[in-house]
């Protein structure tokens, strides 16, 4: 957008076609939050100011509360390119700092099973500019983490029975270093699943902000314009507390709570193009109160921004609201009949299930006429 043009962090830095293309473009749905803006002049402000400056940012919160479309956003505002590091309990090093690969023979190549050969060789025709695990994603099809699995298992088989055909190694870097070594804008998500101390001792390293990261082939130094945005979901199975390491070397955080009402209304409107604001604004009154009954009655689940888009996309399709609460927004929460009665008791006091019934009388009744 225009107005954040002045805060683009290094005006006179050229950026490759392929970077460009990595800078996030803002959607027309999309809505400044004012955590948005607060970050944005808060980097702005201190990007000169040496041992003051801000580049390892914080958000944390519930699922869908918006945290990885924020860091997105951040990239269209600095003018970074973005890219993401999805994190997982069983990570090593060499998923922070990258592999170190043997180039085979082609004739040893054609002897393995046609999946091998074919992460290899997309591997192999690679300029580096991707880590092996985004290569070996797009080529499988396949989360970060059955990526990372995969590599290790190909790469144990390769030392076993590649020893007479290897003809160089080359080291591949992490996604996490060829952001730290160029600048862009990392999102790194879930660090708090991760059990190995010493991954996070690699990645705390990586956050320093004079750090410098020894890889097998050279020793390199962060980048200026590099920026860190750690995203983690509050009582999410399997998280542990964010290492307290890590924690310290954050310069600004945020807490990713629900938006408010208006604003919820806002982006509804945005994403799905659904005008009744009366019908919004009841569908983000029943959002809140599930979010506020599921944290004080100890239910894991969320009732979260996801929830609410894809609810009022629903009804705006004609769907009966009462119907599609359970489907779009209940059930995502729990499934247990005990914890449901609970949310239905908290909606029935407010009195958000006969507005919800009110909707309905009044969408058949309008129906109704339409038909005579």
């Amino acid at each position: 957008m225009s107005k954040h043009e002045n805060n683009v962090l290094s005006p006179t830095r050229q950026l490759t076609e392929i970077e460009k293309g990595l800078v996030w473009t803002k959607p027309s749905s999309h809505k400044e939050s004012e955590e948005e803006r607060r970050i944005c002049n808060e980097i702005k402000r201190n990007w000169h100011r040496g041992e003051m400056k801000i580049a390892n940012i914080l958000l944390e919160g519930d699922a869908g509360s918006g945290k990885t479309q924020l860091a997105k956003a951040l990239s269209a505002d600095l003018g970074l390119p973005y890219t993401k590091v999805t994190c997982f309990a069983d990570m090593d090093k060499s998923d922070i700092i990258g592999s170190i690969l043997p180039v085979i023979s082609n004739e040893r190549l054609e002897q393995m099973q046609s999946e091998d050969q074919l992460v290899l060789k997309a591997i192999y025709e690679s300029d580096s500019f991707q880590s092996t695990s985004e290569i070996v994603m797009n080529v499988l099809g396949i989360s970060q983490e059955q990526a990372a699995l995969k590599m290790k298992r190909l790469l144990k088989m390769m030392a076993q029975n590649t020893e007479d055909d290897v003809v160089e190694y080359r080291f591949y870097p992490s996604e996490i270093v060829r952001a730290f070594q160029k600048g862009y804008l990392l999102e790194i998500q879930e660090p708090t699943v991760i059990r190995d101390a010493a991954v996070l001792m690699a990645l705390n390293s990586a956050l320093e902000l004079d750090g410098s990261i020894n890889l097998p082939t050279e020793m390199i130094h962060r980048h200026p314009d590099f920026i860190a945005i750690i995203t983690t979901n509050r009582s999410y199975a399997g998280t542990r507390p964010l290492n307290e390491a890590l924690r310290d070397r954050i310069q600004h955080s945020e807490k990713m709570d629900l938006p408010s009402k208006d604003m919820m209304i806002e982006r509804a409107m945005a994403k799905t193009e659904y005008r009744n604001q009366k019908v919004l604004g009841l569908l983000a009154d029943i959002i809140i109160i599930l979010d506020k009954t599921a944290r004080a009655s100890g239910i894991k689940g969320v009732a979260g921004m996801r929830s609410y888009f894809y609810w009022a996309d629903a009804v705006a399709e004609g769907a009966s609201a009462r119907e599609s609460l359970y489907h779009k927004v209940i059930y995502k929460i729990t499934t247990d009949s005990e914890e449901i009665k609970l949310l239905e008791d908290a909606l029935k006091k407010h009195g958000l299930l006969a507005s919800l019934d009110e909707v309905e009388i009044n969408f058949q009744k309008k129906n109704e006429f339409l038909i005579r």
